[in-house]
């Protein structure tokens, strides 16, 4: 930046008296004097900000990593009126920093433009003359939001110096409640129930219980429940004697007495026979069972992991389940929630599925922006699974190098979903109210983006009460 545009960039102190929210917001404003406007507006608020006049001027500002969060104007050259400009500069932005909270200023002539950003992951929009209230409140949670990112990756940074995270990756700040819980419980030695959709990646959870837990040197086996037919169950868990049932010729030993003194993680525990359910409740219970064909008892020492995605507590209304068993396997139960609630975390997992594709390719494999966009914008109804099997099919498929949203198999253009309609108003501000004004959290609640909710906002009139810090 030349010394005529560092006196240009222009930064203000709080003498107002209002807390400090941590965090910087880069002000990208052609006009003087709307740029000081807003520079007077956040230090009012207890903002710190940043303004410069040019998209040039804006990218080495966000290289440095001087600002957490971008309000921008849409066009910075005299005639300019599309928002052709101001999608240049959001798109390279998202590139240098995809995290980053974009929110954008617009004239009536660049609104469609506008639009098409905030598809494309910019936070909001708002019109000229802008709301102060409104802005203040975008710009206040955004600023909260990324603290809290931030936050996470030190603690996140933290914990892999010093413990096994398994593989587990992750930037949310839900998953990093997860594995804050998991790593608690991982010493304690008692059943965990580990709950969620398919693909989540469950029993990466357990593998993270195991590795940080006293039994870590010992034998760790896994079993999927619902790939075995019923009748194979209860001897694959507590093994057979020769001759105990149709077809069985010889002892097996089952997976009881192989993880001995170990841990053994049983996954889809709601495909559990109800035979399978009383022995295992016995088992747990205290530690006995007789293999099939045989009445001799049997001790084992055994910490059982398990995981399913059903709904345990409605399948023993039903009587699926047996109650006895399932409070017994939840004495700590830790619930992964699908992608879709976790976000942040779809570009780290993308990447490091990247990184173990170009160690066995040997090509610099990378993401395009527009495939980085599609997989943040993505609902992943296959959640991690479905993550990695596109990333996989488009390492093979794609023509070059840069993998693009086509390479990927999805849209950059794919629909934001609508929020519910009844008492919607009421029911956001509901959400908000008792999330302390958190966004995200009430974006989740409802099932639909963070930037869907904010224009859901927008267009009933909710303004967040900002909450001195």
């Amino acid at each position: 930046m030349t010394g005529t545009q560092q006196q240009q960039a222009l930064s203000m102190a709080s003498t107002h008296g209002h807390a400090r929210i941590d965090g910087t917001v880069l002000i990208v404003e052609d006009q003087p004097a709307v740029a000081k406007a807003l520079l007077l507006l956040f230090d009012i608020h207890g903002i710190d900000a940043i303004a410069v006049s040019n998209p040039a001027d804006a990218e080495e500002v966000i290289r440095r990593g001087d600002a957490d969060a971008v309000v921008q104007d849409m066009n910075f050259t005299p005639g300019a009126t599309g928002g052709e400009q101001g999608l240049a500069l959001f798109r390279t932005v998202r590139a240098i920093d995809p995290g980053m909270p974009v929110i954008l200023l617009t004239a009536w002539t660049a609104l469609e433009t506008a639009v098409q950003m905030v598809k494309e992951g910019a936070i909001d929009y708002l019109a000229k003359p802008w709301s102060d209230d409104k802005l203040l409140a975008i710009v206040g949670n955004a600023l909260t939001e990324r603290r809290g990112e931030r936050d996470v990756r030190r603690s996140r940074s933290a914990l892999a110096a010093s413990v096994d995270l398994s593989g587990v990756v992750y930037e949310s700040t839900a998953m990093h409640r997860i594995v804050t819980l998991a790593l608690q419980v991982a010493g304690a030695d008692v059943p965990v129930l580990i709950t969620g959709p398919n693909g989540t990646g469950k029993e990466k959870i357990a593998d993270l219980i195991q590795a940080n837990s006293r039994r870590r040197k010992a034998p760790f086996i896994k079993v999927n429940a619902g790939a075995l037919p019923d009748e194979l169950i209860e001897s694959e868990l507590f093994g057979a004697e020769a001759g105990a049932f149709t077809g069985s010729k010889r002892l097996r030993i089952g997976r009881f007495e192989t993880a001995n003194g170990g841990t053994l993680f049983l996954d889809e525990i709601g495909n559990l026979s109800s035979a399978g359910q009383t022995k295992l409740l016995r088992v747990l219970q205290n530690g006995e069972f007789e293999r099939l064909g045989s009445s001799d008892t049997r001790r084992v020492d055994v910490r059982l992991l398990c995981a399913t995605n059903a709904d345990l507590a409605q399948a023993v209304r039903s009587g699926a389940f047996r109650e006895d068993l399932f409070f017994r396997l939840n004495v700590i139960e830790i619930h992964v929630p699908p992608l879709r609630e976790r976000r942040e975390d779809v570009l780290p997992i993308a990447e490091s599925f990247l990184v173990a594709a170009r160690k066995s390719s040997n090509r610099g494999l990378r993401l395009s922006a527009d495939a980085r966009d599609a997989l943040v914008a993505y609902d992943w109804p296959g959640n991690i699974r479905e993550l990695q099997n596109r990333i996989q099919r488009a390492t093979v498929t794609a023509a070059g190098d840069v993998l693009s949203a086509a390479d990927l198999g999805l849209s950059t253009d794919r629909p934001i979903a609508a929020a519910p309609v009844h008492g919607e108003k009421e029911q956001i501000e509901n959400l908000l109210r008792e999330g302390g004004g958190n966004v995200s959290d009430a974006a989740k609640a409802l099932g639909v983006s963070r930037q869907a909710l904010y224009r859901k906002m927008q267009r009933l009139g909710i303004v967040l009460e900002r909450r001195p810090r």
